[in-house]
Parts: structure tokens; C-alpha cells; sequence
């Protein structure tokens, strides 16, 4: 398989090689628009826009993802042809665990199937399960909420902080009962959460605390990466994730005894990382959510793109941040202080719409993808959501928490501030754009700006 390249003179020459032809991805959840490749114009282009007629802003398209090339291709043909694809008689999975801790000056990781099964893993280890509570936020993916209620658990939803679309810190004390038996933050994004306010709290409750970081690799907060603040960390490996490999997972903790017993959660309860699969088993109750030696192969090759593509992503943000903020009606999420890199999974910001002539979000989104610009509403109010509320009245929770607890639940959910967040302001890009061009950036910031000194005329298409 020959790589394929596009000249990009804004990205290193030792990262240029892997960033490979232009197109768009098709995350989970999002609406993506297309280009035709052209040439590039002035930024000085202020014409209509593209949905009343004008010429697109941007006619290029955004670098694939992922990126792949010849060591994708060795990777997965060594595993082949070694005749040994599961990890239990395998190397590749261990010496990605070895690696990866190694990235994350972490002592233990263990690989498993996804990342919403490497959350399952560490609630199993922890025998979270009827009458327990977990702490989550309700601006993050369903898998947050579906492995506390895996467990018959009460899932807690604490509001957004609208500035950072994180978790407000601030609010998680008060959602802290005697059942509370974890505290469960997201980096949502990719960007840590406040981890200083997280840790404390959690320390002054002797709860644990588990990093939802399937968003954040390589994110740090103080310099220390994350996954590194609580009992353990969660990382995916799904198909849109910073580090990919189709389906995948990984547990970070430095806690060696709690490594253990996710080894056996995620190992049908048999066995330990030292020796294998065979041994003593322990414990209740366990699943397999094994990592293959493919994904464990493809991950490794993955990584040596990593370091660079974060350093890209986050001066490429930095860039977004600095030109967007200069519209009136976008504010970039903000970044709590402690914050000493983002992954930058998703890039995201705030839209107003009475700075745009009251122009809704959904045409502001609408008219932002006819200039070539993909972009998406993000996550919606998940508390809301029948999926959610339908918890109320299903027949298991209502075996073991009764129907008062579970209206009393419903009312307990409320939060006023993601309901503003998600239903009107917030707009994503996703990862892979913010490994293009300077040029590229530019194209997206004239987008915004050609709808926002045209917004009255096209909220009255």
C-alpha cells in the first residue's frame, strides 16, 4: 500500500509524510458536509455565501483519518502470519500495554475491547451494581451513562460548565449521597476536566475517582497526563479517536492491585497480566473483553504519529481560538488553567445567535457546511432524553430502587445550564480538521465570517 501525500508546508517535515490525501471523516453523531478539491484564494474573499450563491469558502477537503501507510499494512500482516491473534498467546497487546504506559508515565495499562468496555471493567472491578450511585456529567456520549446502568447502578448527572463544556467541578459535592460510590469525570473533547476541584473532592469523601479520558490522549493537566488523577483511567480506540484502531480500549491506573483485578474482570475473572489467562479465579462475576493482537499491532504503529499530530491539532486550535474569538457571537471553549495540553479531539465553541441577527444555530450550521466547513450541534440534553427518563420505569429499577426513588431521580437530573449548552451554542469540529493547513484554518474563519456579515439575508431565505 504506497502512502499517499499532500504538500502542507505548515506541518514538520518529520510529520508531513504521515498525513495522507484530504478527505472527510464520518464521526458517530455528526453531520459532515464535502468539497471539491480546488485551488486556494485570498482570505480577503468576502462574498456572498455559498448558500445564497456565493462561492464556497472552503473547496478543498479536510485530511482523511486515519492516517495509515506502510507500517498499518506490516503491522497487521505480521500478526497474520504469526498464526497467534488472540493476546493469550500473543505479544503484540502486551507490548502495546508496555509502550503506552510508557507514553503515559503510567504503571499499569491493560488493553481491552473498547473504550465503553474499559469503563465496564473498571466498574466491574470496583462491584459497582443495585443501589450504588456514580457521578457522570450529561455533556459526554451515551457509553458514559450505559456502563453505570450495565451494573443496575444509579447513574447522577451533575450540569455542564457552560465556559468549557466540562463537568462543573464546582456542583459535584452536591450530588454526593451516602450511595455514591464513584466519581466519574469526562475530558470531554479531549480537554481535561478541572482536576484539582475532582480530586479534592473526591479525596475529602474517600470516593474514587475514575478519568473518562476516551477523548484525551496524551492530554495533560499539570503536566501529568491524564489518567494518571484517579483510581484509573478509561481510553478508546474507536474508529474517530485520536489513537485508532477500529474498536479498542485501554485501563490506565498506578494502582497495581487494582490492575489485577481488572485483568480478571476483563479476563473471565481467570488468571493475572504477570502469567496469562490460566490461574486461581476471583472474585463474583467477570466477562471477556480481550484486546486482539491486530488492534494491539495496529495501535503501535499508530503512536509514532501521535506526538506530532497533537503538537499540529493544538496550534492549529490556538489559531481557531485567537481568529474566532474575534467574531462577535463564537467563543472558543475555554480551558481551565491547570490545562497544560489538550488533545483536542473535537474542537469546540459557543454560537450566539443575537450576534448573528438571531440566526438560528441549526442555519448557522446549515450555511457553515454549504462553505465546505463540516461541523455538527454536538451532544443534546441527555438527561432529557426518552432514552434516559425511560430509566424512571423500567421494571429492573423499579424492582430495586421503588417508584418514588426513580421520580425522585428524574427530578434530581436537572441541569439548566447543558439545556442552554446543547440546545442553542454549541457547535464541533472534529479532529481531523485541525490537522490541516494554516490555509485550511483560515478558509473556516472566512466561512464564519462571510455568515455573520451576511446573517440577516440568510436567516431570511
Amino acid at each position: 500500500m504506497k502512502e499517499i501525500r499532500k504538500k502542507n508546508t505548515d506541518i514538520p517535515d518529520r510529520s508531513r509524510r504521515d498525513f495522507i490525501g484530504k478527505t472527510i471523516i464520518g464521526g458517530a453523531g455528526l453531520t459532515l458536509g464535502t468539497g471539491t478539491p480546488l485551488f486556494a484564494f485570498s482570505t480577503a474573499d468576502s462574498g456572498k455565501p455559498a448558500i445564497m450563491g456565493g462561492t464556497k469558502a472552503f473547496r478543498e477537503t479536510f485530511p482523511i483519518w486515519p492516517v495509515f501507510g506502510k507500517p498499518e499494512e506490516k503491522a497487521l500482516l505480521d500478526v497474520v502470519r504469526s498464526a497467534r491473534w488472540g493476546r493469550l498467546n500473543g505479544t503484540r497487546v502486551a507490548e502495546f500495554e508496555k509502550e503506552y504506559a510508557k507514553m503515559n508515565s503510567v504503571k499499569n495499562v491493560l488493553g481491552v475491547s473498547s473504550g465503553t468496555n474499559a469503563l465496564y471493567t473498571i466498574l466491574g472491578a470496583l462491584d459497582i451494581g443495585p443501589g450504588d450511585e456514580v457521578i457522570i456529567p450529561v455533556y459526554t456520549f451515551i457509553a458514559t451513562y450505559n456502563v453505570v446502568t450495565l451494573n443496575y447502578a444509579l447513574p447522577v448527572f451533575v450540569d455542564t460548565d457552560i465556559e468549557t463544556f466540562q463537568m462543573d467541578a464546582r456542583k459535584v459535592e452536591s450530588a454526593i449521597t451516602p450511595q455514591t460510590k464513584v466519581i466519574m469525570p469526562v475530558h470531554m473533547g479531549g480537554s481535561p476536566a478541572d482536576m484539582d476541584t475532582m480530586s479534592s473532592v473526591a479525596q475529602r469523601w474517600n470516593i474514587p475517582l475514575i478519568e473518562d479520558a476516551c477523548q484525551a490522549h496524551l492530554a495533560e493537566w499539570k503536566g501529568k497526563k491524564v489518567g494518571n488523577y484517579g483510581l484509573a483511567g478509561a481510553f478508546s480506540f474507536q474508529a474517530s479517536k485520536n489513537l485508532n484502531c477500529a474498536e479498542g480500549g485501554a485501563i490506565m491506573t498506578n494502582d497495581d492491585a487494582f490492575a489485577q483485578t481488572c485483568y480478571r474482570f476483563h479476563n473471565q475473572g481467570q488468571g493475572d497480566a504477570r502469567v496469562g489467562y490460566y490461574g486461581t479465579g476471583m472474585g463474583t462475576r467477570a466477562t471477556n473483553v480481550r484486546l486482539t493482537e491486530f488492534q494491539g499491532n495496529i495501535l503501535l504503529a499508530q503512536m509514532d504519529r501521535m506526538e506530532a499530530q497533537v503538537k499540529l491539532r493544538a496550534e492549529n486550535a490556538a489559531y481557531l481560538d485567537d481568529q474566532l474569538s474575534r467574531i462577535a457571537g463564537i467563543t472558543p471553549a475555554k480551558l481551565y488553567p491547570g490545562t497544560t495540553q489538550s488533545a483536542y479531539h473535537l474542537y469546540m465553541f459557543r454560537y450566539d445567535r443575537e450576534q448573528f441577527g438571531g440566526l438560528p444555530r441549526e442555519k448557522f450550521l446549515k450555511a457553515l457546511a454549504a462553505e465546505g466547513v463540516p461541523c455538527s450541534a454536538g451532544y443534546g440534553k441527555m438527561n432529557l432524553s426518552d432514552y434516559v427518563t425511560n430509566l424512571a420505569t423500567n421494571k429492573h429499577y423499579l424492582k430495586i430502587y421503588g417508584e418514588k426513588t426513580m421520580k425522585e431521580w428524574l427530578e434530581r437530573n436537572q441541569c439548566p445550564q447543558n439545556d442552554k449548552l446543547a440546545g442553542e451554542q454549541a457547535v464541533w469540529f472534529t479532529q481531523n480538521m485541525l490537522l490541516g493547513s494554516r490555509n485550511d484554518m483560515d478558509r473556516i474563519v472566512e466561512a464564519v465570517r462571510k455568515i455573520h456579515k451576511y446573517a440577516d439575508a440568510v436567516n431570511n431565505m
